[in-house]
């Protein structure tokens, strides 16, 4: 079983008004298609009401957590959705009253999990009550967090993980640290959260992991997804395409191959792990 754990899905897309096709260039039924075509049998849509020049200088898509659930109740067998929940993009990041948004945007859809972008700099929400009291809710509620995270973030992360341990915890893109002098200590500091058994990472993000994000078979990301292997183990990885926000730099299919068939270091049993199997036992999906 193939699980993606990191696309996108928007009604109009969001990075560019002057797309020929901007309805279908990021829609539901594209990304359906791309999944049919590559043998992936389900995937979470990481929501994200961006566009308009907010987090994106395409077509707004403020209803983009009510277009993803409408696609889930429509194609429940093959589609998840993780909420925008106060990303920074939007007015009510980090702003009071943020753990009741959360409850009810997850119990008034019912999806399985939540997103959350933050900001590069470190504002101290996360060690905040208000902070608290989000994360509080979303472990009350058994939701899975799906969190775009800087590394400047992490020491946070691992109190606040440390505080919850039954929240699972999922980052995206293998962190995406830096390419400057400061690469060494962000790697060290995402390695370092694998002694929290609740926290995992999206293998997902090669392109952005790479100095030429163009060049596939990306080498650079392989290599710091082999270092994050070695540190987490092949139980808390999840693959994800990052369709359709990645096209402009590799294909659906070259996102499964770049694992597949690019990171020799992993055994058959590893490779079926993080390609589904890890991804389904946390959604409970039967194959």
């Amino acid at each position: 079983m193939i699980v993606d754990t990191h696309c996108h899905a928007w009604r109009r897309w969001p990075y560019d008004t002057s797309v020929p096709d901007p309805g279908t260039r990021g829609s539901v039924e594209s990304l359906l298609y791309e999944m049919d075509r590559a043998g992936v049998d389900h995937a979470a849509i990481v929501c994200a009401r961006i566009g308009g020049g907010a987090g994106g200088d395409g077509f707004a898509n403020d209803d983009n957590n009510e277009y993803v659930i409408d696609a889930v109740f429509r194609h429940p067998d093959r589609l998840t959705a993780w909420l925008d929940v106060d990303c920074a993009w939007s007015p009510e990041y980090h702003r009071p009253g943020s753990a009741g948004r959360l409850r009810e945007a997850l119990q008034r859809s019912g999806a399985r999990g939540f997103t959350h972008y933050v900001a590069p700099d470190n504002d101290g929400w996360m060690r905040s009550d208000e902070g608290a009291e989000f994360f509080d809710v979303a472990a009350e509620l058994g939701a899975i967090a799906s969190l775009a995270l800087t590394p400047a973030w992490f020491d946070d992360l691992s109190a606040m993980a440390s505080a919850r341990p039954s929240l699972p915890i999922l980052l995206h893109h293998m962190a995406i640290p830096s390419r400057d002098e400061g690469r060494e200590h962000e790697i060290g500091s995402l390695l370092r959260l694998a002694r929290h058994p609740s926290v995992g990472v999206k293998i997902s993000g090669f392109n952005y992991n790479a100095t030429r994000w163009w060049e596939y078979p990306y080498p650079e990301s392989v290599a710091l997804f082999r270092r994050i292997f070695d540190a987490f183990g092949p139980d808390r990885l999840y693959w994800g395409s990052d369709f359709p926000a990645s096209r402009d730099q590799l294909t659906y299919r070259q996102s499964i191959e770049v694992v597949r068939t690019h990171a020799a270091f992993l055994g058959e049993n590893d490779l079926a792990a993080i390609l589904g199997g890890n991804a389904a036992r946390l959604l409970s999906l039967t194959p």
